[in-house]
Formats: C-alpha cells, sequence, structure tokens
C-alpha cells in the first residue's frame, strides 16, 4: 500500500517542472481562413480557406468537405491577416526576431508521442484473484488537462548566410573562432534560466554572437 501511495506522488511532485503550453486543437485556427501563398517557382496564389497543421506545421486547405494537405515542396512563405511564415525543412515558421542580418525562427507543432506516452504512462492496470478467477480492473489517472495536446517548439536560426535547426552542437560548428565569441556562447548556454525551447533564451544567445562577431 505505501509502495502504490508513493507511486501515485511522484507524477504529482514533477508536475510544475514539466508544465507545458497545451491545446485542444489539432490546428493553429479555430476555423479556416484566407492566406496568400508564395509559391518556389515564383507564383502567388490566394486561398480562401487554410489553415495550419499542427501534427507537422503544414499548411492544409478545405477542398469541398475534404481538409488536403499542401506539397511544401512548393511552397516559399505563407500570409495569414495576423502572422505569416517561412517554409523551413516543410515546415510553417515564424519569424521571432531579427539581429542584424541573422534570424530566428520558429516552428509549433503538436508533441504526440509525450502525449501518448503520458496518457499510456497514467492509466494503472492492476490483477485483481478472485479464488480460481482472475478479472483485471484499470484505474485512470489522467486529469482533464491530460488529454490536451502538448504543443512545443522548435527553433531555426539564421546565421552567416546559413539556416540550420537550433541545437548547440549545430551551432558551435557555424561560430567564428575568435575566443571572445566562444566564451560568450558558453555563458549564455550555461546559464540556470537559459532554454532551448524559450524565445526569450534563443533571441538572447542569437544577439550575443551576433553583436560579438
Amino acid at each position: 500500500m505505501k509502495k502504490f501511495f508513493m507511486c501515485l506522488l511522484m507524477p504529482l511532485a514533477l508536475q510544475p517542472a514539466m508544465a507545458q503550453e497545451r491545446t485542444t486543437m489539432a490546428t493553429l485556427y479555430k476555423e479556416f481562413k484566407p492566406s496568400v501563398i508564395y509559391l518556389t517557382n515564383g507564383r502567388k496564389l490566394s486561398q480562401s480557406l487554410t489553415n495550419v497543421f499542427l501534427k507537422n506545421s503544414s499548411l492544409v486547405y478545405l477542398n469541398g468537405t475534404y481538409t488536403m494537405e499542401a506539397n511544401m515542396d512548393n511552397i516559399k512563405s505563407v500570409e495569414f491577416d495576423d502572422r505569416s511564415f517561412t517554409v523551413i525543412d516543410k515546415q510553417l515558421a515564424t519569424l521571432v526576431d531579427t539581429i542584424g542580418e541573422n534570424r530566428i525562427y520558429r516552428v509549433d507543432y503538436l508533441d504526440l508521442e509525450a502525449y501518448n506516452a503520458q496518457l499510456k504512462n497514467n492509466i494503472q492496470i492492476s490483477n485483481l484473484s478472485l479464488g480460481e478467477q482472475i478479472s483485471t480492473a484499470t484505474v485512470d489517472l489522467n486529469t482533464e488537462d491530460d488529454y490536451k495536446f502538448p504543443l512545443v517548439h522548435k527553433y531555426y536560426m539564421s546565421y552567416g548566410g546559413e539556416v540550420f535547426h537550433v541545437h548547440e552542437r549545430e551551432i558551435w560548428r557555424r561560430l567564428p573562432k575568435d575566443k571572445d565569441v566562444r566564451r560568450m556562447f558558453k555563458t549564455i548556454v550555461g546559464q540556470s534560466d537559459f532554454s532551448w525551447t524559450d524565445d526569450a533564451s534563443v533571441v538572447r544567445l542569437l544577439k550575443a554572437i551576433t553583436l560579438k562577431k
């Protein structure tokens, strides 16, 4: 009984540190809306009913009663009335900030793997033995909030004429050999409040390595 009680307490104790954005929708907008689509061949298209599919941050549109996923290989950028997107690695990325000639882009998507794992982990199955018969009982410990999709961010950096996924190793190998720049990089990423999944942190890092470049 004591062991079971401790298992219940552990997820609750970890909750504050694991808090993150959640959504009940699989698309960015509640309703499909107009957008202007710029293609890689230079053409411009206007679509009246489009949206951003958060499963993989792709563009979707309505074709009659069917929801269709656009071919992201052919799209360069998309403009809605409230925000613009640039296509990076076949994903719709929004501009976070510009520092000099360098930029930070963010891709928002649903972490379905974490979502499914959490739901599965919060369901306990136990066998109750009654003589020669065994019955199975299932206890669902998920809350209403657990059934919302975790929304996570992935960042891309345009730095020195290259666009790449924001990752410590990827940035490090593209930094100039200047010792001050590299020291600044280590200082920023080593700070206790720095996070690779936070707008302000990633922008702070870009600002440091850009101004010191």
